[in-house]
């Protein structure tokens, strides 16, 4: 966490942008911790809460928009390929499409708020193919609601320490 306090400190806004977007897609960042981080960083004055929350929401969008192409190109042979060994058969497969095609939207936009869930669900998306346009247009409302709602809670956690 050291390291990341440091890149925001340094580079502002596109550290927040940079290192959404690479958690969004699978890497190891502490998500909840930077955006609370964030904004306590807003209740000190350090960073403007409303371009915060626009630039987190962008880079996890982004991220998520990534994820879902990954999934729909390369994510239906990968799991041919690895998915016996991880419990994730062919039936499995239909079985999480179908659910997909029927709440897959919804659980883009709550499942912000599942560690480890809203990095999976973006490239199972991708991999039943739901359409594009609705998965932007719930994957951008739950990345605003997500962003909101951690630097809100940052900056209100900030401004009782100040």
């Amino acid at each position: 966490m050291d390291k990341i306090e440091w890149f925001i400190l340094n580079y502002g806004y596109l550290a927040i942008f940079v290192s959404l977007f690479l958690g969004l897609i699978g890497l190891p960042v502490p998500d909840e911790v930077l955006m609370t981080t964030i904004g306590y960083y807003c209740s000190v004055g350090f960073l403007s809460t409303p371009v915060a929350i626009l630039i987190a929401t962008l880079g996890s969008f982004l991220g998520m928009v990534v994820s879902y192409f990954v999934g729909s190109k390369i994510g239906r042979p990968i799991i041919y390929r690895v998915g016996k060994w991880v419990g994730l058969t062919t039936k499995r497969l239909l079985r999480v499409e179908k659910w997909m095609m029927k709440f897959g939207y919804y659980t883009v936009t709550f499942g912000y708020f599942i560690p480890g869930f809203r990095h999976a669900i973006c490239y199972f998306c991708g991999i039943s193919k739901i359409s594009l346009k609705k998965y932007m247009v719930f994957a951008f409302a739950g990345a605003l609601i997500w962003s909101s709602f951690f630097i809100l809670i940052g900056k209100f956690i900030g401004v009782l320490n100040v």
